[in-house]
């Protein structure tokens, strides 16, 4: 049982990237920006001369999971790691794999054991995980593995990008536009919602969620003119979700449901492929949007952004999307930890 209490856990993502000089940046803001607590996973010599590299000033308290609420304030809490990590800023390495894994593995048992209340990880890259022998197409399809592991349940994870204006679901994610039509099915949506919706009760607080769905086609088909999966897989989807007892709604011509007055009836949007959630989603709030994990049995949340190879060690990474996942998560652990 995750205690309401517990500081976050954040892993160091690549360490070639700009996950150490963020979460140092993050830390210096605790105060000013009201960041909640956590602690690091990584290794704190790593993290002292990435921080040196950038000109930011850090104390750093090597400690356990328990420790880190106290020690937050004066100093960044950090769990070292039991696998060093190379300092090679902007050059992704295999060989720091190992360690990339261990922060995660590391930080899902802590919250499993209710040391950590949340996961928040910073961006990793694929290609030095892959060419370590990483088997798993990607981050948020290994911490389901480890949720299937500890659970014995299979998860379906689900992205939301969470804004302040948008939260926007995409049922199909990372594949070519022009395989959308075939991936896209009336189940597909239908899990995609109702995981949503559960999610949006149980962490986000919204009693009764309200879910728009948008079309595949441009005008939602109108009519099937423009393309027929409106009306034969989108509209099927719409309406087994409403007998079920679900508040959804659709399909919607995409160009008409992102602006201010259709946003405001609707908790979330879930659309049909990848750009059509994250453009609206990123476009309205670039800096503010978190990327939040539903489906899993624990809270994970990251950054919109990925590793930034090319600003790493350059000082001017900005910490803004780390803080709000940071923020995001400890609101969705205080809101899971008062369901009944």
């Amino acid at each position: 049982m995750r205690a309401p209490s517990a500081p976050l856990a954040l892993t160091v993502g690549d360490p070639s990237g700009i996950g150490p000089e963020i979460a140092v940046a993050a830390w210096r803001l605790r105060s000013e920006a009201g960041v909640p607590a956590f602690y690091l996973l990584a290794d704190p010599a790593l993290i002292a001369a990435r921080a040196a590299t950038v000109g930011l000033d850090v104390r750093i308290a090597e400690c356990s999971p328990s420790d880190a609420g106290d020690a937050f304030a004066d100093a960044l809490p950090i769990v070292a790691l039991a696998a060093a990590l190379s300092d090679m800023p902007g050059y992704p390495n295999s060989e720091n794999a190992a360690g990339i894994i261990e922060a995660i593995d590391h930080a899902v048992a802590d919250t499993f054991a209710g040391r950590a209340a949340a996961v928040v990880t910073c961006p990793i890259a694929k290609k030095p995980l892959y060419d370590a022998g990483f088997r798993f197409p990607g981050h948020t399809e290994y911490l389901a593995h480890l949720a299937k592991e500890k659970t014995g349940v299979d998860a379906m994870p689900v992205m939301m990008l969470a804004g302040p204006d948008l939260r926007a679901v995409p049922v199909t994610i990372h594949i070519a536009l022009s395989e959308v039509p075939k991936a896209l099915t009336t189940e597909a949506i239908v899990k995609t919602s109702r995981i949503t919706a559960n999610d949006l009760r149980s962490r986000f607080g919204i009693e009764k969620p309200r879910i728009a769905i948008s079309g595949l086609n441009p005008h939602a088909g109108e009519g099937g003119t423009m393309g027929l999966e409106d009306e034969s897989i989108v509209r099927p989807a719409v309406e087994a979700l409403k007998a079920e007892g679900i508040d959804a709604f659709g399909p919607l011509p995409a160009d008409t449901m992102f602006h201010a007055r259709a946003r405001a009836g609707y908790d979330a949007a879930v659309c049909m492929y990848h750009d059509q959630a994250l453009i609206p989603a990123k476009a309205l709030a670039f800096d503010e949007t978190v990327n939040v994990t539903l489906g899993l049995p624990f809270i994970r949340t990251s950054p919109d952004h990925g590793t930034a190879f090319d600003i790493v060690g350059k000082g001017i990474a900005r910490p803004d999307s780390l803080i709000a996942a940071l923020k995001l998560a400890r609101r969705l652990a205080d809101v899971e930890a008062r369901q009944p």
